[in-house]
Formats: structure tokens, sequence, C-alpha cells
């Protein structure tokens, strides 16, 4: 970690705790700024607030009280979910102060280059890839980010011949100014967290800052499977690395059933160890990452091949008397069902879905279902996924829960079908997170196996 002098001794407030708030108030007391710390969780039910006082940084939590920018501070370390219009960001953008999320603080002190990986869909599965490659290859790869593992914490004992994989979100990246990774993956762009940003075009353009400070000499992933892709890809100074699996690219594509990199075949689509099209293409992304970073072709076969998959995105669980378990928690949209969905042949599937109301139908979800052997259909938007139901000719069952769910479908289920938790929603009408909602899953899942041995 670089011993950087720009905060030794300058006021910043830490707004928002969380790991990653944790993480960045320590890293800015070891650089010797003076860390205050403002997070809306009560002292008593905030252990970290709790730790992070015994170590001598400044808290104060159960409320954000707007006189506290009073105090001078020079800059703000914001929370990534913490909006923009929230009243004490407006504030401190008002004075003029500098508001950044940890992921830039990360920047600033890394000795070791940076893989950054963005996008809608398939941002972790891609980074998770991106990582094991790495390793397999001899590159030490940090998992870092949105993965879990803030950077700000990642990045205090990494060194120069290892790589930051990190994991970005929206959130993160409009924090960022001289933010600059050497590899950076757009995995995909569509319409999410509109709530959050206003428009699919600000939600973009955050996206887009992850190339903000790349040059020539740096190299940038899109999926040319999106012609927005290929329109960003006239607007950057960093070098262009397509990946397709629909046309043969400057880059990595698929062809005639094999994944390739610039002309040379690298292994067997059907190799990788997850299923699904839209695997393929965040295969193909981290071969043109790993190949970038100078991989061998029999590190990346041995990595991808033996890959299953990330906890909670379409997870392999195993299976109980012939019957195989999927955790797909973490599709909390219709796009990431239908992905989830084309890896696998309907007519054996048994589809758990269901969750947080936003209004909106899922007429667009019915090419995708049609066929399915059943679903079983939970939480508030129950209604309109039983009408897509309906309209594709499948039968459904009502579940309470997950567990509930799990049985269920279970109880359907014969030898070589499969049970995938996908549920095209957000959680938080039922359960805290996807998380919470996949543990809950794969609880079901070992009591199920379980039973079968007795």
């Amino acid at each position: 970690m670089k011993k950087i002098r720009q905060f030794a001794n300058k006021k910043v407030l830490v707004l928002g705790l969380a790991r990653s708030g944790e993480a960045a108030a320590r890293l800015l007391a070891e650089l010797g700024a003076i860390v205050t710390v403002n997070d809306g969780k009560p002292f008593d039910e905030n252990p970290a607030a709790q730790t992070l006082l015994e170590e001598g940084i400044k808290v104060i939590c159960g409320s954000h009280p707007l006189e506290l920018l009073d105090e001078n501070f020079e800059l703000m370390v914001k929370n990534p979910g913490i909006r923009y219009d929230n009243p004490m960001v407006v504030r401190a953008l008002d004075k003029n102060m500098p508001v950044i999320t940890e992921v830039e603080l990360a920047y600033l002190v890394s000795e070791a280059p940076i893989i950054g990986i963005t996008g809608s869909n398939g941002k972790t599965t891609t980074t998770t890839m991106i990582a094991d490659v790495l390793n397999k290859g001899g590159v030490n790869g940090l998992l870092s980010g949105n993965i879990g593992f803030p950077a700000s914490e990642v990045v205090r004992t990494a060194e120069e011949n290892d790589t930051l994989v990190m994991e970005l979100s929206s959130f993160q990246l409009m924090g960022t100014k001289a933010f600059h990774p050497h590899i950076a993956v757009i995995t995909n762009l569509l319409p999410t967290h509109i709530d959050y940003h206003g428009s699919f075009a600000d939600y973009a353009a955050a996206k887009w800052r992850i190339q903000k400070q790349m040059g020539p000499s740096d190299f940038l992933v899109l999926n040319f499977n999106q012609e927005l892709a290929k329109e960003f890809a006239q607007k950057t100074q960093a070098s262009v690395v397509p990946f397709s699996t629909k046309e043969k690219v400057d880059g990595a594509y698929l062809e005639e059933g094999m994944l390739c990199f610039r002309g040379e075949a690298v292994m067997p689509a059907d190799a990788v160890g997850v299923p699904g099209e839209h695997n393929i293409e965040n295969a193909l992304a981290a071969i043109a990452a790993a190949k970038l970073s100078g991989i061998d072709d029999k590190a990346i076969q041995e990595s991808l091949s033996s890959f299953h998959g990330v906890k909670h995105r379409l997870q392999f669980l195993g299976d109980v008397n012939g019957v195989k378990f999927y955790n797909d928690s973490k599709s909390t949209n219709i796009l990431a069902t239908q992905k989830a969905l084309s890896g696998f042949d309907n007519a054996k599937v048994i589809l758990i879905a269901g969750g947080l109301d936003r209004g909106n139908e899922f007429d667009e979800l019915v090419p995708d279902i049609t066929g399915l052997k059943k679903m079983i259909i939970l939480g508030e938007s129950a209604p309109r996924l039983k009408r897509a139901a309906t309209k594709a000719g499948v039968s459904w069952l009502d579940a309470k829960d997950v567990k509930e769910a799990a049985d269920l479908a279970f109880a359907a289920a014969q030898p070589d079908d499969l049970i995938l938790l996908s549920p095209a929603n957000a959680s938080w009408d039922m359960y805290k997170n996807f998380e919470v909602r996949g543990d809950e899953f794969i609880s079901a899942y070992t009591a199920l196996k379980e039973k079968a041995h007795d």
C-alpha cells in the first residue's frame, strides 16, 4: 500500500458504515486523516461503530445531523448506497466538498494493478472467473469491491505483484475521480437501478466512468452483442477488446462451438462449468481479461471447466435422488431469470419465482417460461407471475416461503428434473436480501438431501 500524505491531518467524514464504510474509516485513519464516521443506526445497535470508537475514531450515530457539516470537513467518503439527493450529500456538494466512494480511496493507495468489472448482469460471476483464472495462471488475483470484500480493506495488504480484481457498481463508480484500472470489463448495459439514477442514460453514464482515466495502453473489454457497446467503443481513449457470441471480433468470440481469442481456439464452449448462454458471454469476457494479463490457455481451460458458479448466482447445489438443485437467488429482475432459463430444457425445470412487487407485469417472461414442468410462486408479485404462467400454459402452486417452495418443487419432481430458484424479483418483501433468500433455499436442499439418506 502506498503511504500517501494527501489525507494527513485533514478532516474527513465517512457517511454510512456497512463493511465498506468501516474499511474506509480504518484506511483513512492509517493515512493520518482526522476521521469522523456518521451512521444512521443507533450506537447501541451498531457493533461496527462501537469497534471504531474503541480504535480511537470519532463516531456519530442514530441520525444524520446537517450541522455536522459545519465542522469544515475537507472530504466526504460516501457509502455507495446513499443517494446524491440525500440532504447530507447535497449539503456537502453545496459546500464544494469532494464526495467520493471508497473504491476511489483504494485506487489512490493501491500498489497493485486493477482489473475493474462492471455491468448490469454477470458482474460477480465474471469477476470471480477472472480471479480464478489469474490464480490458476500464477498471478495472485484478489477479489475486491462490490463482491463483498471492500476495496479499501483488500488494498491495505495488496502488493505490486498482486492484481486487484474489482467488481464495481454504478453507485461506486459515481464517486470516482482519479480511478484508473489497467483492464476494465463492462459485461452488458441494461435498464436497471433507474429509481436511483433517474434514467437509463444517467445509469449508463455512471457505468462508463470506469474508463474515464484510461488511455491507449489500457484495455477496455466490451460486449459487442450489444449495439450500445459498439457505440461506446468509439468514445474511449482505451484500447477496445470486444467479445461476442454472435460474430467474430478482434478479441474473444464463439466460433463453431469453441471459445476463441484473436484467431486462436482456447477451449470448447460446452466445457465451461456453468450452464447458459450468458455464462458463455461471461467466460469470453474472462478469457479476454486473462489473455491480456498473459495467462496461458491451459490455466484458462482448467479454471473455467472447473468453475461451478458463485453462491446465489446459478449455483449448482447438487442433487437429491436424481433431482438437481440450482440456487439463482441473485436473479432479481426478469432478464436475469431469462438468462438462467436459457441454459436448461424447460420440460425438466420446476421454477421457483416471485418476490417484491415493483408494479411490472411479466409478459416478456412468457416465452421463456413456456414449456416449464411447473412453477412454484411466492411473494408480493405472485398475482402477476400467475398471470404470466397462465399465458404460458404452465401449472403453478402457491408457497408461503422459499423452504415450502423447495419442498413442493421436490414433491413434484422426478429423476433428471431440476429445481431452479430464480425469482425474477427482489427479495425485500420477505427477506432482508437475496443472500438470506438463497441461504434458505440451500438449507431446504440440505434438509431434503439428509432426509433422502436416512
